[in-house]
């Protein structure tokens, strides 16, 4: 079979992913990255075990592991700080294969660009049309044009690939909250479990990173691009909605460098009624996007490269690779995001009587129903083994 060639737009997890599969298998990949360079900064990433299954078909899984950390516990608390739910992360890799690692995004983001070929990586490549007409898919950008076999569409929320080729698609959603990410500076003594606590139409939520640091993140019930008071900063707004909230909460703020706060108003997609057009396929949050309350965005993302990759083995016809991929990935990603949708409501609940019956509904429910609930998201089984460097030299 002739080498075949894939353009990949959007140098983030899901498109990096994508393009280490395919090159995996003999293709010669592209990624077109608009920014100046493949990195990301100021947050943390969960991978959860379905995760760390496709990094395992990758051969990156022991590498992603050793750069990341592994609590022993977490969970919810209330207001309060009494727990309302357990989770125990070894349990979680005796059910479902791997622990749940938290590590720094640019940590992974370095891990996959070092499994790709340096010339296959095109920063500051921000792609001004796509089109897939009779002769194949074009795709215009600095460099040219590219006239690939298969266009990937891995450019986000905001996606220019959709826009081209969708273009009666409805546009993200405001999900009706805000989000701050953060990262602390190294502690002494970080807290040993991670957790979520809920409040009033707020969350605050923290888990471990290597090296001491922890990984912080807050929500808030605001209208899409409210801003914080005049005179005042991200760090100052999160001191003053959460300051007085359970410890470690307090110890936590205190530790993130004030001009370290990361803040997004989160969004989600309305479901598309297909992924794909022809030799063009949409994957990661410029396919599904959806509000991070369940972690699985960049999972997502993950599952959705390694299963495309799989649908275009074996086969000469690009489009109905695709067409395959779209059965097996549309049903899937669109239902975690209406879970995950579901789950943000109620986090973010707001009025007294709903809070206090949210809370105790969770704390009746058993460890064991929790994790039995999981299943469908975690349980996830990669399509075909895993394919090294070694077996490309095959192709």
């Amino acid at each position: 079979m002739p080498q075949r060639a894939a353009t990949i737009v959007g140098g983030g997890i899901g498109g990096l992913a994508a393009a280490i599969a395919l090159h995996r298998r003999g293709w010669r990949v592209e990624v077109l990255e608009r920014a100046p360079e493949f990195t990301e900064i100021g947050a943390g990433i969960s991978l959860w075990p379905n995760a760390l299954r496709a990094l395992d078909v990758l051969g990156l899984a022991d590498t992603v592991r050793e750069l990341g950390a592994v609590e022993a516990a977490g969970g919810v608390r209330d207001r309060r700080g009494r727990w309302l739910s357990r989770t125990d992360n070894g349990e979680l890799a005796r059910r479902f294969g791997h622990p749940l690692v938290v590590l720094h995004r640019a940590d992974l983001l370095r891990t996959l660009t070092e499994a790709l070929p340096a010339d296959s990586l095109r920063p500051d490549s921000e792609v001004s049309a796509v089109r897939d007409d009779d002769h194949g898919p074009v795709v215009e950008h600095p460099g040219g044009e590219s006239r690939p076999d298969l266009v990937i569409g891995a450019d986000g929320l905001r996606s220019v690939v959709r826009g081209a080729l969708w273009p009666d698609a409805a546009g993200p959603r405001y999900a009706g909250y805000s989000a701050w990410r953060m990262v602390t500076d190294p502690l002494a003594t970080p807290p040993s479990e991670g957790a979520a606590t809920w409040g009033r139409g707020e969350r605050f939520g923290y888990t471990a990173l290597p090296d001491g640091r922890m990984y912080c993140f807050a929500t808030a019930s605001l209208p899409a691009g409210a801003g914080v008071a005049s005179g005042t900063s991200e760090h100052d707004e999160l001191l003053r909605r959460f300051g007085a909230w359970p410890d470690p909460i307090p110890a936590l703020l205190a530790a993130v460098p004030a001009d370290a706060v990361l803040r997004h108003d989160l969004y989600g997609l309305p479901p598309l009624p297909s992924f794909v057009r022809g030799r063009v396929a949409l994957l990661g949050d410029a396919a599904h996007a959806m509000t991070p309350n369940l972690g699985q965005g960049a999972c997502q993302a993950l599952e959705d490269a390694v299963t495309l990759a799989h649908c275009l083995d074996g086969t000469t016809d690009v489009a109905a690779a695709l067409r395959s991929y779209d059965l097996l990935r549309r049903p899937r990603t669109q239902a975690i995001a209406r879970r995950s949708a579901r789950l943000g409501t109620l986090g973010q609940l707001a009025w007294p009587p709903a809070v206090l019956l949210r809370d105790t509904a969770a704390r009746l429910m058993p460890t064991r129903a929790t994790l039995r609930s999981m299943t469908p998201v975690l349980g996830w089984t990669a399509p075909g083994g895993q394919v090294t460097a070694a077996e490309n030299e095959g192709h």
